[in-house]
């Protein structure tokens, strides 16, 4: 599966878009590991805790953005978006969409 943030993908003709595809999560790290990235907060530097949490949350949506896009039959996944919110202190919410096409 092709993914890319681009329209188009240079040297391949899209044949039809098979329409919008999309994944989302809310992650959450345990208490231990929150109160750390909280801490590192209030006295600064890199919150290797929460960067933790981000990529995973953001694995787990592009995983269900692609399951959605191969059962319509893609070959690709075009101008793919990336959102996140914060839930609550310490959660987090991110979704991954784009446009699902085959190719001719």
């Amino acid at each position: 599966m092709i993914i890319v943030n681009t329209e188009t993908i240079p040297g391949i003709k899209i044949e039809k878009a098979l329409g919008i595809v999309q994944g989302n999560t809310v992650q959450a790290k345990h208490l231990g590991k929150d109160i750390v990235g909280g801490l590192r907060g209030l006295v600064g530097g890199r919150m290797a805790e929460y960067e933790e949490m981000f990529n995973e949350a953001r694995s787990i949506a592009e995983k269900e953005m692609i399951e959605k896009a191969e059962k319509l039959g893609a070959d690709a996944i075009v101008n793919i978006r990336y959102t996140s919110s914060s839930i609550m202190s310490g959660s987090s919410e991110v979704m991954v969409y784009g446009t699902a096409v085959k190719f001719e």
